[in-house]
Formats: C-alpha cells, sequence, structure tokens
C-alpha cells in the first residue's frame, strides 16, 4: 500500500502542478482556447481563474515535496485533504452546470485524494 500512495501521490502532485501553472501562466482566454472542453471557466473571473491555479499548484507541490525531497511528510495528508475539498468544489460546479460525464471523473479524483490523506494517516502514515 505504501507503494500505491507514493505512486498516487506522485502522480498527483505533478499533474495538479503542472494544470495549475496553466492556469497561473496563460490568460483566461488563451487557456479556454486550448483547452476547448473546460466550460467551466467561463463562470468565474480572471481572478479565480489565477486563484483556482494556485491551489492547484500548492496542492501539488504539497504531494511533491515529500515524495521528492523528503521535506515536511506531513504535508502529503493535509494537501490530499485539500485537493478532496477543492474537488468537492469542482464537482458543485460541474453539477450546477449540468456537466454530469466530468463529473464522475471529478468524483473519482475526490475518492483518490481522500484515499491518499486516509492513507498516509492511518494505513501507512510516515515514521
Amino acid at each position: 500500500m505504501n507503494a500505491v500512495l507514493w505512486i498516487l501521490a506522485g502522480f498527483f502532485g505533478t499533474a495538479f502542478t503542472v494544470a495549475g501553472t496553466m492556469l497561473l501562466a496563460l490568460p483566461k482566454a488563451r487557456y479556454r482556447r486550448i483547452h476547448e472542453t473546460q466550460h467551466w471557466v467561463d463562470d468565474f473571473t480572471a481572478g479565480q481563474v489565477k486563484a483556482i491555479g494556485a491551489i492547484k499548484v500548492l496542492g501539488g507541490l504539497g504531494l511533491l515535496a515529500p515524495t521528492v525531497g523528503d521535506v515536511a511528510p506531513g504535508l502529503v495528508p493535509v494537501a490530499a485533504f485539500g485537493l478532496a475539498l477543492f474537488m468537492a468544489g469542482a464537482g458543485a460546479t460541474r453539477l450546477r452546470r449540468g456537466e454530469h460525464v466530468p463529473l464522475v471523473g471529478d468524483v473519482v479524483f475526490l475518492a483518490l485524494f481522500a484515499l491518499l490523506a486516509w492513507g498516509r494517516v492511518s494505513l501507512e502514515p510516515f515514521v
């Protein structure tokens, strides 16, 4: 189980750091043009999109720092729990927009982040 938790942390840490960096680096209109299926962007201001990007980057780095550099291992469950809450908000946005197919992905992410947080607190905590 320890290996599964490391893989989840590394994969999602990288993915969310890259995705958040794109949100921070690109103007809202350009991000929307590049990612044609990301209609949720239309519901938020440019500042809110940047804040979402910052949350993704911070959460991703919270998962990566202990994975890559053996820095603050207690950060993994905190970051995973925070990203689970983030995905709950993403799911609520999808539900409000009537985007039921992408909502399934958000629920899967939420469950995996919850598993990662629980796993690092109870199943395989860092010693």
